[in-house]
């Protein structure tokens, strides 16, 4: 059931549940051969690995959307606006770039956002 039949495919045994950082380890040693992962993970590009497009819908859409206390927002209301302008102009390619400077190359993730907010116009 579930991803096996949405898409006709014939798995070895049964999913095994695996924590977030371990599982593209698993995927480059050839431990698994698919993982379900985060598409704006940064290791996909950085190890080579290619993020499938779900074509048949099996998985819930994932769309990044700014969380912010109501508090916030009355002591910054500047930001309401200024998070609304980032709609529909960061692509998964670009958080997966993003978190791999962050997360792989240890950037300070403040620099990395003024620098791509900048190389925007954003």
């Amino acid at each position: 059931s579930g991803l096996s039949a949405r898409y006709h495919l014939q798995f070895a045994g049964s999913p095994k549940v695996m924590d977030l950082g371990l599982i593209y380890r698993a995927l480059v040693e050839h431990q698994v051969d698919v993982v379900a992962g985060n598409s704006t993970d940064g290791l996909i590009d950085a190890l080579g690995l290619v993020a499938l497009v779900d074509d048949l819908h099996y998985f819930p859409p994932y769309d990044a959307v700014p969380i912010v206390r109501e508090s916030t927002l009355e002591r910054f209301p500047q930001l309401r606006a200024a998070l609304g302008d980032l709609g529909g102009k960061l692509s998964a390619g670009d958080l997966r770039k993003l978190n791999y400077v962050v997360d792989a190359q240890h950037q300070d993730a403040a620099a990395v956002v003024r620098k791509f907010r900048s190389e925007r116009g954003l």
